[in-house]
């Protein structure tokens, strides 16, 4: 059974006619190995959304088969689904988990703007994010029911587009549960940035990259 309705799919093939100019890939990887709980539908849910637009690429690799493209692309676990441009391995678009419920509204947004590789935020924050000179990871601890994680979540990948420097991981928290128990995870959107600052909740771009810079100044 198909994990996107018929209507849904007639309203995604209009936004990426309209939204999506130039190629991109989403390339998941996976495992072979059966404990992945979510792998299966992480590699259906990318496929289906491929299948909407012919400048939309859907790329599936095994871990253990692809050991030098992981590296590449900075994988470590999985299912992981990252957004690029075109024939790039550049991860710092991601998800760690699969993007379902409220999440798949990130993915299609993420599509969208790795399209066109711009990024809309506040003037403020982008003052501060052009600051980041050294590599900073944003990791959004969510779960699919959440409605306010997806604006966390598009915020850290808005940035990541905005600075090379800068990565934006999406994280299931139930798929990823030792993590998120690490990570003192207890209500989301959490968000981890380099393992040192935290908030919680879905903060206005300006106040969220404030927090990145306490981040940049820490490390």
């Amino acid at each position: 059974m198909a994990l996107i309705r018929d209507e849904d799919k007639k309203y995604l093939m209009d936004e990426f006619n309209k939204y999506v100019s130039n190629d991109v890939d989403i390339v998941v990887f996976t495992t072979s190995k059966e404990e992945c709980k979510y792998c299966k539908e992480s590699i259906e849910l990318a496929n289906e959304v491929s299948e909407l637009s012919d400048k939309i690429h859907f790329v599936n690799y095994t871990m253990e088969e692809n050991k030098d493209l992981a590296s590449k692309f900075n994988v470590t676990k999985y299912p992981t689904t990252i957004v690029t441009k075109h024939g790039s391995t550049d991860g710092r678009i991601r998800y760690s988990g699969l993007p379902s419920g409220y999440e798949f509204g990130s993915l299609i947004e993420d599509i969208k703007n790795v399209s066109k590789w711009e990024a809309d935020v506040s003037s403020k924050a982008l003052e501060i994010i052009k600051k980041i000179d050294k590599p900073l990871n944003i990791k959004v601890f969510v779960t699919p029911t959440c409605p306010y994680c997806p604006k966390a979540v598009g915020t850290a990948h808005k940035f990541a587009i905005l600075n090379p420097n800068i990565t934006g991981e999406m994280v299931e928290s139930l798929e990823f549960e030792k993590e998120a128990e690490d990570a003192g995870v207890s209500s989301v959107p959490h968000i981890l940035i380099n393992g040192e600052v935290e908030f919680v909740g879905a903060y206005p771009d300006d106040q969220f990259a404030e927090y990145v810079l306490e981040a940049y100044s820490h490390s």
